[in-house]
């Protein structure tokens, strides 16, 4: 089971009700640009970086290893994947 909603191909939804440990650190096989679509608190971090928040566009490598950080409300995250 996924840890989001899809709502649209580029937008998808986690809830504040997921588990923390399904939020776990992965690898993507493209290029992205991820970003909330309304203001968070919610953190994405980066192999071998601190968390950041996600209010500004961040750009994420192929193969890179990352993790969302859960915040306090609902995360609509809007993926922008680069070929």
């Amino acid at each position: 089971m996924k840890p989001y909603f899809d709502i649209s191909d580029q937008v998808r939804l986690f809830s504040q009700e997921i588990d923390e440990s399904e939020l776990m650190w992965h690898r993507d096989e493209e290029d992205r640009i991820i970003e909330a679509t309304e203001h968070s608190d919610w953190k994405i971090q980066l192999d071998n970086q601190i968390p950041i928040n996600i209010n500004k566009p961040v750009s994420i490598k192929k193969g890179e290893w990352h993790r969302l950080i859960k915040g306090t409300d609902n995360l609509k995250l809007k993926i922008v994947k680069i070929s």
